[in-house]
């Protein structure tokens, strides 16, 4: 399903509420308030989280040159998250450009969750 402008706003929102609270569950340090990026561990990341329906995850490519890994956050149907660390140089072999034809087009890569499956590092489940 496509997003208009009232429905990505709110995605975001969720998105930043629920990557701020995975962060406190897990340990990260959030390192501003304008992104999802973190201190993990003593590396650089990114929590990028999904909700049940969707089953990818997107980073711009600008974002991705700073980072170590990305945290994969995807929700099951159930509420929990099944958490997964992808390093920053599997992200970027497997990712696709977006289909956004608004502000995200030609800025941000995604990578679905099989990949951070098949290649990530499982981090457990998580309920919020």
């Amino acid at each position: 399903m496509s997003q208009n402008k009232n429905s990505g706003a709110a995605a975001n929102k969720w998105g930043r509420e629920t990557a701020r609270s995975i962060a406190s569950k897990i340990g990260a340090t959030m390192i501003s308030k304008a992104s999802n990026e973190c201190n993990h561990n003593g590396c650089k990341a990114v929590i990028k989280c999904a909700k049940v329906a969707t089953d990818s995850v997107g980073v711009t490519y600008k974002m991705l040159e700073r980072l170590d890994y990305i945290i994969g956050a995807f929700q099951s149907e159930n509420g929990t998250f099944e958490l997964f660390q992808l390093s920053s140089s599997y992200f970027e072999n497997d990712m696709r450009a977006t289909a956004s034809l608004g502000s995200a087009s030609g800025k941000v890569g995604i990578v679905r969750k099989t990949t951070f499956e098949s290649k990530g590092q499982n981090m457990g489940l998580i309920t919020l």
